[in-house]
C-alpha cells in the first residue's frame, strides 16, 4: 500500500467541519489516515481574503492509483461544495491537495507529484514537518523541516487547538 500525504484546507463556511467532513470521506473512499497534524489557521497564499484558512496535513495508506486518487479527490471536493473557477486561488469550502504520494515523481498534465508548490507554502510545510519531520523530497532530496527553514513564505501559520466532531 502507498503511503500519501494530503493537505486539508478551505476558508468559507464552518471550516472545522469541512476538515472533520473530508477526513470522514477520504476514509470512506481513499484509505486508513494513520497520521494527522494539527489545525493551523493561516493567511490566504495567492489572493486576499477576509476569512483566513484552516489547514491540515494527513497521512492515509491506500491502494489506489495517483490519477484515480485525484479523480476521488475532486469527487469528495465537489461533493463538499467545492466550486472550481477560472482563478487558480480563490475561496472555498474544501481542498485536497496530493503532496507526496511514497517516493513517487510524476509529471502529468493534470496531476504533478510532489506538489509543485510545497517548498514554497508555510502553511503546507508547518503540518508537514508535525507529522514526519524528516521525510526528504523526492526531487529536492532534502527534508520537509529544511525545506521550512529555508521557506521564504511570511505569511501566518498558527497552529489552534480545536476539539469537535462531525456525524
Amino acid at each position: 500500500m502507498a503511503k500519501v500525504y494530503l493537505l486539508l484546507g478551505g476558508n468559507l463556511g464552518d471550516r472545522n467541519y469541512y476538515i472533520q467532513k473530508s477526513e470522514q470521506l477520504i476514509e470512506y473512499e481513499l484509505g486508513e489516515i494513520i497520521n494527522r497534524s494539527s489545525i493551523y489557521e493561516t493567511e490566504p497564499w495567492g489572493f486576499s481574503d477576509e476569512q483566513n484558512f484552516y489547514n491540515r496535513v494527513i497521512l492515509i495508506k491506500t491502494n489506489i492509483n495517483p490519477q484515480e486518487l485525484l479523480e476521488k479527490i475532486h469527487t469528495i471536493e465537489n461533493n463538499l461544495g467545492r466550486e472550481r473557477g477560472n482563478r487558480q486561488y480563490s475561496s472555498r469550502t474544501v481542498d485536497i491537495d496530493i503532496l507526496f504520494y511514497d517516493n513517487l515523481v510524476l509529471n502529468d498534465t493534470n496531476l504533478i507529484i510532489p506538489h509543485s508548490q510545497l517548498h514554497n507554502r508555510r502553511f503546507v510545510l508547518e503540518p508537514l514537518c508535525e507529522i514526519k519531520p524528516c521525510f526528504v523530497h523526492p526531487v529536492m532530496n532534502v527534508s520537509v523541516c529544511e525545506l521550512l527553514s529555508k521557506c521564504k513564505d511570511s505569511l501566518g501559520v498558527n497552529k489552534i487547538d480545536l476539539q469537535a466532531s462531525v456525524n
